[in-house]
């Protein structure tokens, strides 16, 4: 399931409510995001176009569950303002095996970052600036190409 929402997240709640009654599953992995400080950064501005970014998140959930053969993926993304320390996204994966479901929720993660269509903006004191992804962020949605894709 993808949700973007602008309300805060609660990542116990979700992974709580994610991990119930799973008889089937031998690992479920989650990671929380959360709205990273410094240099003066108040808050982060994220733009998204509801039903669009969710139409692309969860053509990348489908990849991660063919990929790792997850038995279920949760992706909640805020977009909106958010404060800094506050968690910006989570993602939960249930697989079989553990390594499937760790592989699998770090692939999301990767995707995410420089594929959902999120615009990035961090505000401050000193004014705001639109965030463009790293050379970091490319080099980690690169090691997951393969010969074949």
């Amino acid at each position: 399931m993808i949700r973007i929402q602008t309300e805060p997240l609660s990542p116990g709640e979700w992974l709580d409510a994610f991990s119930h009654g799973r008889q089937a599953t031998g690992a479920v992995v989650s990671f929380t995001g959360l709205t990273r400080g410094g240099d003066g950064i108040a808050q982060l501005v994220l733009d998204a176009y509801p039903g669009f970014t969710e139409t692309v998140m969860e053509g990348i959930e489908a990849e991660a569950r063919a990929r790792f053969e997850a038995h279920d993926i949760l992706a909640v993304h805020r977009w909106g303002p958010i404060a800094v320390g506050e968690p910006i996204v989570f993602v939960a994966v249930a697989a079989a095996r553990r390594r499937a479901a760790f592989e699998a929720c770090d692939f999301l993660m990767d995707q995410f970052k420089t594929r959902a269509p999120f615009w990035k903006k961090e505000e401050g004191p000193g004014g705001s600036r639109w965030v463009e992804p790293r050379d970091q962020d490319r080099a980690d949605l690169a090691r997951w190409e393969t010969p074949n894709d």
